[in-house]
């Protein structure tokens, strides 16, 4: 039994042929494996006819019973042995599909993580959904039925020998006239592509629509937008189900010529072999012989025009994974990385000065809030700004000069838009693991999350919604605290930590978070006075820059400091 997922490697994704032949590459034991299996299922198909006509041949009427046993039981054999390939055929095609699907669905989402959020930036989220939906399923079906391909291919060349010994115009007939139906059906497929595509696009942006409609619901109703934004949703599926109607047309049209094509294959190899019956060319177990062939025949020509069909809409879905394994981070990886200190004592900004330092709790308070995003970015590389590491040797390197695997280790940046997914809570709050239920435990209390808990008799072992949606603001916000607090980084960068959560919560968390990590650089970027009278340094950012610093209720004597923290005019008026 082998066992999914496997490692996926490293992909060719310089264009979707590419990428499609490496799949087949990865997998090619497999896919061989599969088409023995079905070639022998269709040998046996072909071989029952062969029987059937040499015992016709063989005077089987003139014959004893030991005769006719005879013939029974090589038929009998066939028929076992063709029908002991089937459930070998199904194991072998599902894995194809699985291990194809499995893989490039772990590309994309190894991709993904990688990219954060430069893939959002650089793809719209439908596009995104629909890779990770619609389009591995595209391409698991491609390997599925590739093993059809070779079977079919081995049936002709097995039928065309065989009637090329019983009758070499026969022979040949068959010979042309199959590769002649497939080449004839190619003019199809391109409209099917260019139909395809179009359906897959708008498919795509529809998605992104239905993603954001969601994410702004709240707000549309608010307004009273939402009849508008649903009446434009509404037209918009109305041409992604045309575009699929299209398509259906189009498949419906290759389904016909499947039959088509097959059917007066038959009827002409029928006429014909029934013509040289009659004049003595061959014999009634020939021509009984033939007339199965046509069926094996019949098959495999339906399986040449299918494979195509997936070819086409694999391609397209393969066109799709490709675009997004082939984006490139916003940050580029460093051409000679620099030797990292052994422990961080200090992260720097240069451009606002703000210092973050090992074995202090730091607040940073922004006059305006526009400046927060620029400075946190900064700080956890997702933007070059010549942030830098310092360790206890006092020796700087620059963050872009680290690999951004090594920055994403060290320095951890935990906002508000970080999302919960579904499963245990246990496995969310620690996906590796490696904490014990007594640290887990600790953790919750220190994030004064002690009442989710509560709230389930199975506490840890809770199962999840989607984004946590059973639990309040507060609560999903003090969740994301404790797997910030787990993760354990150097730095840890907390934005607005308590921003969701009643006065008694902030209290407990701001009492507990310095003694959580006494041995780390923390930074709180927050307004809050009840967090930042907990802090040991106090950072305030006027314009960009570090304009003041010292201790909250020192620096809440300067009346800039005092109207943003407290939110009061320098009269004492609250704003």
């Amino acid at each position: 039994m082998r066992v999914l997922p496997q490692p996926p490697g490293v992909p060719d994704h310089r264009s979707a042929n590419r990428y499609l032949l490496w799949l087949a590459r990865r997998e090619w034991r497999s896919l061989l494996w599969a088409s023995l299996i079905t070639s022998v299922y269709f040998l046996c198909a072909i071989l029952v006819s062969y029987l059937l006509g040499a015992a016709l041949d063989s005077g089987l009427a003139d014959g004893g019973l030991g005769t006719l046993l005879y013939w029974f039981g090589l038929i009998t054999l066939c028929a076992l042995l063709a029908a002991a390939m089937v459930p070998l055929y199904e194991r072998a095609s599902a894995f194809n599909w699985y291990s194809s699907a499995y893989r490039t669905i772990q590309l994309i989402t190894r991709r993904s993580s990688r990219l954060g959020p430069t893939l959002t930036r650089r793809l719209p989220t439908g596009e995104v959904v629909a890779v990770g939906t619609d389009d591995i399923d595209r391409v698991g079906v491609l390997y599925e039925r590739s093993d059809l391909l070779v079977s079919s291919t081995v049936s002709v060349l097995v039928v065309g020998f065989l009637m090329l010994t019983s009758h070499v115009t026969f022979g040949l007939i068959v010979l042309v006239a199959v590769p002649l139906i497939v080449v004839g059906m190619v003019p199809l497929l391109r409209p099917l592509n260019r139909r395809t595509r179009a359906h897959r696009d708008r498919q795509a942006d529809l998605t992104t629509r239905a993603t954001d409609l969601v994410a702004g619901l709240r707000v549309l109703r608010g307004v009273g937008g939402e009849r508008s934004v649903g009446d434009r949703y509404r037209a918009e599926s109305q041409r992604v189900r045309a575009a699929g109607v299209r398509v259906g047309w189009m498949d419906a049209a290759l389904e016909a010529v499947r039959t088509l094509y097959p059917g007066l294959l038959l009827v002409g190899i029928v006429w014909y072999g029934a013509r040289l019956a009659l004049v003595g060319e061959i014999t009634v177990g020939q021509l009984v012989a033939f007339y199965g062939y046509t069926g094996s025949l019949a098959t495999a020509v339906r399986f040449f025009m299918r494979f195509a069909s997936d070819f086409v809409t694999a391609r397209v879905a393969a066109t799709r994974v490709v675009r997004v394994l082939a984006l490139e981070h916003d940050l580029p990886e460093p051409d000679d990385p620099a030797e990292a200190p052994a422990h961080t004592y200090e992260l720097h900004d240069p451009a606002s000065g703000v210092s973050l330092t090992r074995g202090r709790l730091t607040g940073v308070v922004c006059a305006d809030q526009a400046d927060v995003t620029p400075l946190v970015e900064r700080l956890g590389r997702y933007r070059d700004g010549g942030t830098e590491l310092a360790g206890a040797d006092s020796r700087r390197v620059p963050l872009r000069d680290l690999p951004l695997a090594e920055v994403r280790r060290r320095v951890l940046v935990a906002g508000n838009d970080a999302h919960l997914f579904s499963g245990r809570l246990r496995d969310e709050l620690d996906p590796e693991g490696s904490a014990s239920d007594e640290h887990l435990t600790a953790t919750v209390r220190t994030a004064a999350a002690e009442d989710v808990l509560a709230q389930s008799p199975r506490g840890l072992d809770a199962e999840l919604t989607e984004r946590g949606r059973e639990y309040s603001g507060g609560q999903q916000q003090r969740l994301r605290l404790v797997r910030a607090l787990l993760r354990d980084p150097e730095v840890l960068i907390l934005v607005e930590p308590t921003s969701a959560v009643d006065a008694h919560s902030e209290a407990a968390v701001a009492e507990r978070l310095a003694e959580a990590r006494p041995d780390r650089a923390t930074g709180v970027v927050t307004t809050s006075p009840l967090l930042l009278d907990r802090t040991d340094h106090v950072q305030f950012v006027v314009e960009g820059r570090v304009a003041a610093e010292g201790a909250h209720r020192d620096l809440l004597h300067t009346d800039a400091y005092a109207a943003t923290v407290l939110r009061t005019t320098v009269e004492g008026e609250k704003v």
